[in-house]
């Protein structure tokens, strides 16, 4: 091993520690403890792949599973969407950019938990008075059915995030180079035609990124969903995250929590290297 490996290594030693003891540490302690009945207080007994089993057949934790799924195809879609026509629009030329630039990035510097509560007063009281005044009756109970809630929690997802994924957008647009779109303007491409053969195809590794973070964070949700709906009515807008933690910190069922932590794991896990790969090839063919 020459001099330059035993420097790469002694820069990258800090990082590969921190990961080993903060990550990896304990989610293969957590993995063990799932084939436990470990409550967090009594000393756990080996019990095999039950907790595995008994998590097949929880009705509650299938109905988070699919709830989440949705929840995560939704804003994945609408964020990616707004994401992009935001920073389209502030690509322009406009005096007004950077301020826009700003004030759609602001959303996501407050607290989930905050966020959660602003928009549970916006739509318990404000769309209950618009609803009233106006005499429309679905924006009266907005969080008091699944579906209205299932909205309210990608309407507040939606605007949180929405700025972060326009910065990545915007990042991979300003590479775009500028002569190529002027060419294809000088040949007569309109608008429509110029995004749609030149600047959509260039930002394949921009939507690869954005589907990453937005898969993950979609799947992830735990703070906003416990501030603007909690779960209800009757935990039918509970997601995956939610229904961990209760079954860890409420029904004191560690091991239980801890299987359902891994099958949780390794399901984004196995979706978000699926969608990096498949756009990974996309990114190639372009």
């Amino acid at each position: 091993m020459n001099n330059r490996s035993i420097s790469y290594w002694l820069f990258l030693a800090p990082v590969l520690i921190a990961l080993g003891l903060v990550v990896v540490t304990p989610f293969m302690y957590g993995f063990g403890l799932s084939f436990t009945n470990w409550n967090g207080v009594s000393i756990g007994q080996f019990v095999g792949m039950q907790n595995y089993i008994d998590l097949f057949r929880d009705g509650e934790f299938r109905n988070a599973f699919w709830f989440t799924v949705l929840f995560a195809v939704v804003t994945v879609i609408l964020l990616n969407v707004f994401g992009l026509g935001l920073a389209l629009l502030v690509t322009q030329s406009l005096k007004s950019s950077n301020l826009l630039r700003a004030v759609f990035f602001m959303p996501n510097l407050i607290g989930g938990l905050i966020l959660g509560f602003i928009w549970q007063f916006i739509f318990v009281n404000a769309f209950s008075q618009a609803g009233t005044l106006l005499n429309i009756e679905g924006l009266q109970g907005w969080l008091s059915t699944t579906g209205t809630g299932f909205w309210g929690l990608v309407i507040l997802t939606a605007w949180q995030m929405a700025g972060y994924i326009m910065v990545i957008y915007i990042a991979f647009l300003q590479s775009i180079p500028g002569d190529v779109v002027e060419a294809a303007k000088i040949d007569g491409a309109g608008s429509w035609q110029r995004f749609k053969s030149i600047i959509f195809p260039l930002l394949a590794p921009a939507f690869t990124v954005s589907m990453f973070i937005t898969l993950s964070a979609g799947f992830k949700i735990y703070d906003q969903n416990l501030s603007l709906t909690n779960g209800g009515p009757f935990d039918s807008t509970q997601m995956l995250a939610m229904d961990i933690v209760r079954t860890a910190f409420v029904d004191n069922e560690m091991a239980y929590a801890q299987g359902k932590a891994v099958v949780f794991f390794l399901i984004v896990t196995a979706i978000a290297l699926a969608q990096v790969f498949y756009n990974k090839r996309r990114e190639v063919e372009m």
